[in-house]
């Protein structure tokens, strides 16, 4: 009797804060939104902040402030939005590496990647292509891998840094192709491809818009697509599933995500509107020229692929033995 008592003096307490909640989210936003983008300017990261923030400071009526804060891998802007108010107005356009790989690579990290944010939406996603100097004896997937049995770790592959997902989509390779490669970080994907065009490695694994033009200038020659299907921008390149390697894929991805205990309401409603901003054909035709993949799902369809990305690659992770200080 006494528990039924208290369970009857806290239901208004409790009622009163569902409703306070409910209208909270009802009312948003009534403030300016801020998106951090956890790299630098001119990225894609950034690109996507700012295409999607246009079309949300549209459709939710209130500017949306993209913010710049670079560093450790996305660590540095991924930890203030997993530290701002669960209240809907700070949010992280995050990429794999935050939310499912730096985790296995750093000994510490600020936050944790799993329980920190409340899913929003998969922005979108970028297969990996198989690239090497247009001078290149390998002309297919297949020769690759049959030269790297034979000549284990000669091949050198070149990546935009260590744990970045260009070097773990060629772990991935190396994993699923059971073969051996030598891996050569360098400070970014636009030095790792001038070191292919200048033959001083023999290949890399990269996204579409770094290597895309070089592809088309005849410097650089495309093996295979990391995808179920072939790349629209590509019809003639084979998928790595084509080319024997089956259901091999690898991809780099983008989400907003907001802090946890952020409202569901205010979530929903920022997964509805990112949705209908992705299908704008401005935006559709924009991102289809650099090749990505624009999606707009739920925010329980993004968990659960964040889940399945996680534990894939972390298996990576482990499996090439990468540590990150």
């Amino acid at each position: 009797m006494r528990a039924l008592l208290v369970a009857c003096r806290l239901l208004p307490v409790v009622l009163a804060a569902t409703v306070a909640s409910g209208a909270g989210a009802q009312q948003y936003p009534t403030k300016p939104i801020r998106i951090v983008a956890p790299f630098g300017p001119g990225g894609l990261v950034d690109v996507l902040a700012r295409a999607t923030g246009e079309k949300l400071r549209v459709s939710l009526g209130q500017p949306v402030i993209v913010d710049n804060r670079p560093g450790s891998g996305g660590n540095i802007g991924a930890d203030i939005v997993a530290k701002a108010e669960p209240d809907g107005y700070t949010l992280l356009m995050c990429s794999a590496g935050i939310l499912s790989i730096n985790e296995a690579l750093y000994p510490k990290m600020p936050f944790n990647p799993q329980t920190a944010f409340a899913p929003v939406s998969l922005v979108a996603e970028m297969n990996m292509l198989a690239v090497v100097n247009n001078d290149s004896p390998m002309r297919t997937a297949g020769n690759l891998i049959a030269t790297a049995r034979k000549e284990p770790g000669k091949l050198n592959f070149g990546s935009p840094g260590n744990g970045t997902t260009g070097h773990l989509g060629m772990e991935l390779f190396q994993y699923a192709a059971k073969v051996k490669l030598t891996h050569v970080p360098y400070k970014s994907a636009a030095e790792a491809v001038l070191a292919l065009i200048g033959n001083q490695i023999q290949g890399v694994f990269d996204n579409p818009p770094t290597v895309l033009p070089h592809i088309r200038a005849g410097r650089l020659r495309a093996l295979a697509y990391a995808a179920p299907k072939r790349f629209a921008l590509l019809p003639d390149v084979p998928t790595f599933d084509e080319s024997g390697l089956k259901g091999f894929e690898a991809s780099s991805w983008f989400g907003l995500v907001a802090p946890a205990k952020t409202p569901q309401a205010i979530v929903n409603r920022l997964a509805q509107e990112t949705g209908k901003a992705l299908r704008e054909p401005d935006v559709q035709k924009r991102f289809a020229d650099l090749g990505a993949n624009l999606v707009g799902n739920t925010p329980d369809q993004f968990g659960i692929f964040i889940r399945a990305e996680t534990k894939k690659w972390h298996a990576v992770v482990r499996a090439a033995d990468i540590r990150l200080q």
